[in-house]
């Protein structure tokens, strides 16, 4: 929207000007729009000497002992109300906001995160009912896009770009392990060096996934290349691959959504496993938090364990004992 028609007033930052404006023609007098405003008279009268040349037109005549509004002056006086009545609505909302009656927070997760976002979401609008939530859920690849572009409040990860500047609060473990069959013969042994699993068909994650970039990880440390038999796009068509006897893969431990515990899914014993890639909040540096967001931080940061584990059937210190590698 052009702002042409309103350069003067954007030129001479009249607001402090049409306060004092708005108090002298409601009240008729310049000494008590000084006593309401505490000001001084002097003050007021050169105020609106600075407001009249601004505007180029008379605001106010003087008829034997009473001040009176010119056209121009009524005019002014309408606008000055309709003004003051729309900044104490925007007042209003930002008190709203502030005390988190009212806002949005919008937060987008890694496709392994919609395991427990959900439930951290549902405890903030429970304290919070009067913000509107929205979750975007995405893999890692398209995660780090919307955070490039700043299209979220905050980002749940478990392994963040490197090349970007980024405030983080870890709020979860995620020990990422080896996974076969319980009847896999990898499942009944020990200390299993990492080139062993190297020769058995590895199940990968999509581009993009952070999952796969651990698992590319892992293999590059030690100087191996996957036996990649199948590319899935989800955990759970990962943990159904295992099931089905097409080969091992690397995942979380933890069973926030997957049902890693289930008897016939084992966790092997590798050598260099877990390793710990934690779930972590980040915004970028220099991003102006919303009320909303510092809120869902808070949150999360006093209530994720409790509200994921409890969930599991299980206490956040014994999830930490576990997500330890080891």
């Amino acid at each position: 929207m052009s702002r042409n028609p309103i350069r003067r007033f954007l030129r001479y930052g009249m607001l402090p000007q049409l306060a004092v404006f708005e108090a002298a023609a409601r009240l008729g007098s310049f000494a008590r729009a000084a006593e309401e405003l505490h000001l001084a008279q002097p003050t007021v009268s050169i105020q609106m000497r600075k407001l009249t040349d601004a505007i180029g037109l008379p605001l106010f005549e003087q008829i034997g002992r009473k001040t009176h509004l010119t056209q121009a002056g009524r005019l002014l006086y309408e606008g000055c109300r309709e003004l003051f009545a729309e900044l104490e609505r925007v007042e209003r909302a930002l008190a709203a906001l502030r005390g988190l009656k009212a806002g949005e927070l919008r937060l987008a997760v890694s496709t392994t995160g919609k395991h427990f976002a959900p439930r951290l979401l549902a405890a903030f609008v429970a304290r919070y009912p009067g913000v509107e939530v929205t979750l975007e859920i995405h893999n890692r690849r398209a995660l780090i896009e919307r955070l490039a572009e700043n299209r979220d409040d905050l980002y749940i990860f478990a392994n963040p770009p490197r090349d970007q500047e980024l405030v983080g609060q870890v709020i979860l473990p995620n020990p990422m392990v080896a996974f076969a069959r319980a009847d896999h013969p990898l499942a009944r042994e020990r200390a299993i060096p990492f080139a062993r699993l190297a020769e058995e068909p590895f199940l990968m994650r999509e581009a993009g996934s952070g999952t796969r970039l651990v698992a590319e990880e892992l293999f590059a440390r030690h100087g191996l290349a996957p036996r990649v038999r199948m590319e899935l796009s989800t955990n759970e068509a990962v943990k159904q691959a295992i099931l089905a006897g097409l080969g091992v893969s690397i995942m979380s431990r933890d069973p926030l959504g997957l049902d890693t515990e289930s008897p016939r899914l084992a966790a092997l014993d590798v050598q260099g496993l877990p390793v710990e890639r934690p779930w972590q909040i980040v915004y970028p540096v220099g991003k102006q938090v919303s009320p909303a967001a510092q809120a869902f931080m808070t949150l999360v940061r006093e209530e994720a364990r409790r509200l994921v584990y409890e969930h599991l059937g299980r206490d956040g210190r014994q999830a930490d004992r576990q997500a330890l590698p080891g």
